[in-house]
């Protein structure tokens, strides 16, 4: 069973229904892009996480890519809006930061997936994440942490994190829910962690170099893809183009393109060093 977490948008804005009265009913999920016929599933009301955060609870549906329609009322008694521009490669929750359809349509195979091929691009992702993770020096599929029976620091926003009594993370920290409980306590889900399934450099750098890995491997799936330069007067040797080269367009991005998201082991010093008491003050003196 997968999750799908919706935020509606109403007057091309983000918008919370629930306090003016509405309501997220449901989610339909169609076979194909033009959303017609019968949907394939059906899933809702959304249960709100938070501020304009909405999650749906999808049933089991086969593997695959499935185009949306989600439903919702922005004000109590208004005509339900319809948003249509939803897509989802399920099943999610997978610990992968890309879907093995994102790397099918970078390879140019069509949809649907086999098994086989699914099973071969999942291996692939993985393997582009780990260098990722190596790089980064850390994971790149955050950790739920959950405190209960809490308070708010202040009765401001709740969907920040400094809102709440959360022990010191030496990490990224989101809201990922809260709950109200009796007695003005809440139950409180964080996300610990760098989620780099929301982070578009590193999905861009997964799905780019799991399509590469793929296409030139022998047998890997879209490898008769392989871009081909020339061919022999007899048929009887190819020869294949490269890539292009770092810096030109449509090259493959490159794993320092991610050094902004590693972490750091040390704090620079913004100031000299300053010399042992007691020949110097107690103070730093700025410069």
């Amino acid at each position: 069973m997968s999750a799908f977490d919706f935020q509606p948008m109403y007057g091309g804005a983000h918008y919370d229904p629930e306090p003016a009265g509405g309501q997220v009913t449901r989610l339909d999920l169609y076979a194909t892009p033009d959303r017609s016929g019968t949907a394939v599933a059906t899933a809702g009301p959304a249960a709100r996480l938070g501020a304009g955060k909405y999650r749906f609870v999808l049933p089991d549906v086969p593997p695959g890519r499935y185009w949306a329609t989600a439903t919702f009322t922005p004000t109590e008694g208004a005509q339900p809006v319809t948003d249509a521009s939803l897509r989802l490669d399920l099943p999610n929750g997978l610990g992968l930061v890309t879907s093995p359809e994102a790397v099918a349509d970078e390879l140019g195979v069509p949809l649907p997936l086999t098994p086989e091929q699914r099973t071969a691009l999942e291996t692939a992702i993985r393997k582009a994440q780990a260098d990722v993770v190596g790089y980064l020096h850390r994971p790149v599929v955050p950790r739920i942490v959950t405190l209960r029976a809490v308070t708010p620091i202040w009765a401001g926003d709740l969907s920040d994190p400094e809102a709440w009594p959360l022990p010191d993370q030496d990490d990224q920290v989101a809201v990922l829910a809260y709950r109200a409980q009796a007695g003005g306590t809440y139950d409180v889900d964080f996300l610990v962690g760098l989620n780099g399934s929301a982070e578009e450099s590193i999905v861009r750098y997964v799905t780019t170099h799991a399509a590469e890995s793929e296409r030139e491997r022998p047998g890997g799936v879209g490898a008769a893809g392989r871009r081909v330069s020339s061919v022999s007067a007899e048929g009887q040797s190819l020869s294949y183009e490269t890539a292009p080269a770092a810096g030109q367009a449509g090259a493959p991005p490159t794993i320092d393109s991610l050094s902004g998201l590693r972490r750091r082991l040390y704090a620079p010093q913004s100031h000299p060093a300053r010399a042992p008491w007691p020949y110097s003050s107690g103070r730093y003196r700025r410069f």
